[in-house]
């Protein structure tokens, strides 16, 4: 299991985004559709060469999506709409799920290949496979190995002096 640091900032943020919200409900009535920023969640692992970021993105289509780096900010970018309007006069009795503009943007470490980063989409997860750059991986070293003959010839040769010690004794 993987230890993840608290981050205070992070849960401030939730707590102002949510004051928001529950403020704008005393100013603008329900009915009324406006739009909201929202931050999709998103994880961002190391697998073997690669970082891999995947972002939760319900209800998006990849046209909808921007996806840019520039020096060594990577930033993803976007629009989910709100989607069909209800077909009877009184709106929305409830708008729970966010809609509306996000951008996130993530630094990069020193020497990525910004080329060589490959995006897919599939069912509302982008995931992004970024390689390590050459510095930040891991580098095997080859341990040296005797030769069977030098190894058998050390051998042979302590087993003649373990013989003779034993003789010389007797």
């Amino acid at each position: 299991m993987a230890i993840v640091q608290w981050d205070p900032s992070l849960e401030l943020s939730l707590l102002q985004g949510d004051m928001n919200r529950l403020f704008e409900r005393f100013v603008a009535p329900a009915s009324e559709a406006r739009p909201q920023r929202w931050m999709p969640p998103m994880d961002v692992t190391e697998e073997g060469e690669h970082y891999v970021l995947r972002a939760d993105l319900p209800g998006m289509r990849e046209e909808d999506l921007t996806i840019e780096v520039q020096d060594r900010a990577l930033t993803l970018a976007g629009e989910r709409s709100y989607g069909p309007r209800p077909e009877n006069d009184g709106g929305y009795a409830r708008l729970e799920r966010p809609y509306g503009k996000f951008q996130r943007t993530l630094t990069l470490p020193d020497g990525v290949d910004a080329e060589a980063i490959e995006a897919s989409f599939d069912l509302g997860v982008l995931e992004l496979r970024i390689p390590k750059p050459v510095e930040a991986r891991p580098r095997r070293i080859r341990v040296g190995v005797t030769r069977p003959t030098e190894v058998e010839g050390a051998a042979s040769e302590s087993k003649r002096s373990i013989k003779d010690r034993v003789l010389n004794q007797a």
